[in-house]
């Protein structure tokens, strides 16, 4: 029987990917400076290693490695060993991936493993996952240990050498990054990006490249925006979102996307499912029911936010991180099948559809078992059974309803529980774009519970803070926090309009712009500038499974500037566009999330304030919505909302309803009747 080692200093920490390691025999830190001081005092490496809660091989290492005896004895003699969580410690996770592909040259992951010297904390050897035995062409993880410690031993010099390189080529990619652009934007810039799209895409299931194929979800919201305009953007949207709701990546119980698919079909996932992903795919794919007419995309919206309210949303209000990949130690066991339970579920008729509609009839698709998947469409079913659609259609949502109900019985998978600001800020953003689109009160009233409890939770003396977890808020906040947050707000005062919800954001721009605003040459690093110092300070620009700290600011402070008459938030967008220009026509498909800020910069949304009360304020705004479309910006304030700040101050009620219509700097005379707005698609704003 395996005893249980007593708890390490982890067992303190909010996170629950450290806590997953209280009971490691490793001699495990958090990042910080009782470590960094013992690893200097001692002259001991600092074994880095960085992962999170809902990792599949993060688990892996950890269950041959961490959690043998004899492998941590030679990481504690050897090493200062510290974990990090990469989603409460982001800026570590940055810098220690770009150290990563410095040094090896391939792209990084997670679990990360990096060897840093004590003294400086610069990486010297890195890597990802390593296995207790050698395979897959790895060492076993000991035998590293063993050598790295005597490579830093022996070869000191070299280490110390190779360190001060590591920093100059740090300093290098720093001037590179702050070097400006073109000083004049270039419009085309989206059209790189369009083509980009066009390249790489799979014209058979959707998506851009082969496996392991990524929803990328700022990409396809870059394509939901040309679609109006471009044939090309409308098939493959249209495609990919299509294939996508088929394919196993999508939860077809439950609702909710998996975080990528290991195939190029999307049909068997990695099957943590990340807030984030969600976030985006939730909003897209509420707004591209309407843009495509599809009753389909619809029913994967409505279902996507149902799983957030019902399985991630804590009961004070803010959204849970992820769950995990795994359950009882096995990938997938949560949500695949054995053909046989099924049937003894289901009423043979209800089966007989559920069998050809999830491929039941075929091999098993996932060792030895079934992960259900739209194998036939529901009319093709309703063909081979020679029944009516609708018919086929009921019998499905009974199946499926019955299978939920059986699955929930089974040992969930593990629930990151803590509450992240940048995460839940895109998932307050989409359940506010889904509930808007969808006419979904439920979803609205759920993003702004978590949008309060951000406000409540997180923000302490005028500071936002990253992560919450069992009563403690912890971490000062990141580019992302502030950026995602701005946006949301924004989001939210044009679904229920509250002026404190303003004053909010307000505060929110003006801490990007005091503390994170790269002054010498645009952009905005991904740590304020009273955080810790570390070997380096990034300004990145890319999306990566989030969308770009950058772009969403770019955005978010360019609209709220035009709202407000506030040119210092307009002036600094630019200045990020021109930061970022010549990364964005280099590597157009790394940038979505910038090349729709600078859309936003080039051709401003219409931004519309209608003055009036709720209720006849909604008429105006659904005649303003057929007129204008789906772009447009509208804000309905209340009569009695007083002391607005900017502009909103001379946008008065005059004593009965009136709207003000502006995009970029033009605007028309005050409108004075709904059925004014009803005309302006004649009207040249």
């Amino acid at each position: 029987m395996t005893q249980i080692a007593p708890s390490n200093r982890l067992a303190k920490e909010t996170s629950p990917y450290l806590r997953q390691h209280a009971n490691n025999p490793v001699d495990w830190f958090p990042w910080g400076d009782e470590a960094l001081a013992l690893a200097k005092q001692e002259n001991k490496p600092v074994l880095l290693s960085i992962g999170y809660s809902a990792c599949h091989w993060c688990h892996v290492m950890a269950h041959e490695s961490f959690e043998d005896g004899k492998t941590a004895a030679v990481m504690n003699e050897l090493f200062v060993n510290i974990k990090v969580d990469r989603e409460e410690r982001p800026d570590l996770d940055k810098i220690y991936q770009l150290s990563h592909q410095l040094l090896t040259r391939r792209s990084g992951g997670w679990p990360l493993t990096v060897f840093l010297n004590p003294h400086d904390q610069t990486p010297f050897f890195s890597g990802t996952y390593f296995p207790k035995e050698a395979r897959y062409n790895l060492p076993a993880f000991a035998s590293l240990l063993q050598q790295v410690s005597r490579y830093y031993t022996e070869q000191s010099e070299a280490v110390s050498n190779n360190g001060v390189a590591f920093r100059e080529a740090l300093q290098q990619l720093a001037r590179e990054e702050g070097r400006t652009g073109q000083t004049d934007l270039d419009v085309a810039l989206p059209g790189k990006l369009l083509r980009a799209c066009e390249v790489s895409f799979d014209r058979v299931n959707g998506g851009f490249g082969g496996a392991p194929k990524f929803p990328h979800p700022s990409t396809l919201e870059f394509l939901s925006r040309q679609a109006g305009r471009s044939v090309s953007a409308r098939s493959m949207l249209s495609l990919t979102l299509e294939k996508m709701a088929a394919g196993g990546i999508y939860d077809h119980l439950g609702g909710g996307f998996c975080r990528y698919a290991v195939d190029s079909e999307w049909l068997i996932p990695h099957f943590e499912k990340m807030l984030y992903d969600n976030a985006g795919l939730l909003s897209l794919y509420a707004k591209a029911s309407r843009l495509l007419d599809s009753e389909n995309l619809r029913r994967v919206a409505a279902e996507t936010g149902a799983w957030v309210m019902r399985e991630m949303q804590a009961p004070e209000g803010g959204y849970y991180s992820s769950l995990d990949a795994d359950s009882e130690g096995v990938e997938g066991k949560f949500y695949v099948w054995d053909r046989s339970a099924v049937k003894a579920l289901l009423t043979p008729e209800e089966y007989s559809v559920a069998a050809l509609y999830f491929g039941l009839n075929e091999t098993p698709n996932f060792e030895g078992c079934w992960h259900l998947h739209a194998e036939m469409g529901l009319e093709v079913v309703a063909e081979r059974l020679r029944q009516p659609r609708e018919r086929i259609q009921d019998l499905l949502v009974l199946a499926r309803s019955k299978l939920l109900e059986a699955r929930a019985e089974r040992v969930r998978p593990g629930l990151d529980d803590k509450v992240l600001a940048a995460w839940n800020a895109l998932m307050i953003k989409g359940m506010l774009v889904a509930g808007r689109t969808l006419q979904r009160e439920d979803f609205i009233a759920s993003g702004q519970q978590a949008f309060d409890f951000l406000h409540e939770r997180l923000w302490r003396d005028d500071r936002l803070l990253a992560t919450y977890k069992d009563g403690v808020a912890r971490h000062q906040a990141y580019l992302d926090d502030h950026a995602f947050l701005l946006d949301a707000g924004l989001e939210l005062l044009q679904t229920r309009w509250r002026s404190s919800d303003l004053l909010w954001i307000i505060q929110l721009a003006n801490a990007l712009l005091a503390r994170f605003q790269n002054q010498e040459s645009g952009g905005f690093y991904f740590t304020a500038d009273d955080h810790e110092a570390l070997i380096h300070r990034p300004s990145p620009m890319e999306d990566e499974a989030t969308p770009s700290g950058n772009g969403i600011a770019a955005l978010a402070l360019a609209r709220l500037g035009h709202l407000l008459g506030e040119m210092r938030y307009v002036d600094a967008a630019e200045r990020v566009f021109k930061a970022a220009c010549s990364r964005m026509s280099q590597y157009p498909q790394a940038h979505a999330s910038l090349m729709m800020a600078l859309e936003d910069w080039f051709n401003p949304p219409p931004l519309l304030v209608i003055r009036a009360d709720l209720a006849e304020g909604a008429v105006w705004r659904s005649a303003a919505e057929k007129a204008l479309g789906g772009e447009l910006l509208c804000f309905l304030i209340p009569p009695d909302a007083a002391d607005l700040p900017g502009l909103l101050a001379e946008r008065g009620y005059p004593g009965h309803p009136v709207a003000y219509l502006c995009k970029g700097g033009t605007c028309l005379p005050p409108i004075e009747s709904a059925r004014q707005l009803a005309d302006l698609n004649s009207l040249a704003v």
